[in-house]
């Protein structure tokens, strides 16, 4: 995809199975429900990374108030300092920081019927509790404002997350997950299935 004169260097699952198995830093991007905590936990899980989430970890306060986006910011920059970890958060008003950083990409861009079911099992499961990878005080809970976000995501936020890659990325190799399978081939691949 071009933006102005950068070009996103798109990689397939077996190349990008290869870069995670030996990389130090991964950022994985995408819609909410779509699988990128589980995808990122397995990951880290599997090579020893510190898994780190935007949810948890920088944007939502108890009682689900929004960190000032200051702050959000400051937090970032200290987090990606760390040698090793895997980041689950999209956010491309951070890329400039976050994508340089990492050594790859992992988008996971599935259906919005994937992200809704996501997003509906997950609070089926976790209904009235903070899920581990939400902050303290942050009960699950689908509103109409997040069902709406999660079902306009693609069409409001994808364009963001485009141009942001084709800014910041450079060389650095992104993967485009548009399935299921696809996940499942890469954590077979990486041998994080588990």
């Amino acid at each position: 995809m071009k933006s102005g004169s950068n070009v996103i260097r798109y990689v397939g699952i077996a190349e990008a199975a290869d870069k995670v198995r030996h990389a130090d830093r991964i950022l994985v991007v995408g819609c909410s429900g779509g699988g990128k905590s589980t995808l990122s936990q397995k990951i880290a899980r599997r090579f020893g990374l510190v898994y780190i989430s935007i949810d948890r970890d920088v944007l939502w306060l108890p009682g689900w108030m929004q960190r000032e986006r200051g702050e959000q910011r400051r937090i970032i920059e200290k987090l990606i300092l760390q040698d090793r970890w895997v980041m689950d958060g999209t956010n491309p008003s951070t890329f400039d920081i976050r994508v340089p950083r990492s050594d790859i990409v992992i988008w996971v861009r599935m259906p919005r019927l994937v992200c809704v079911w996501g997003i509906l099992s997950r609070a089926a499961k976790h209904w009235g509790r903070t899920r581990p990878d939400m902050a303290p005080g942050c009960p699950e809970k689908v509103d109409w404002e997040f069902f709406r976000f999660v079902w306009t995501w693609e069409q409001k936020f994808a364009q963001r997350v485009l141009a942001g890659l084709a800014e910041h990325a450079g060389e650095k190799p992104v993967l485009m997950l548009k399935s299921r399978r696809e996940m499942r081939e890469l954590l077979d691949l990486v041998g994080a299935r588990a």
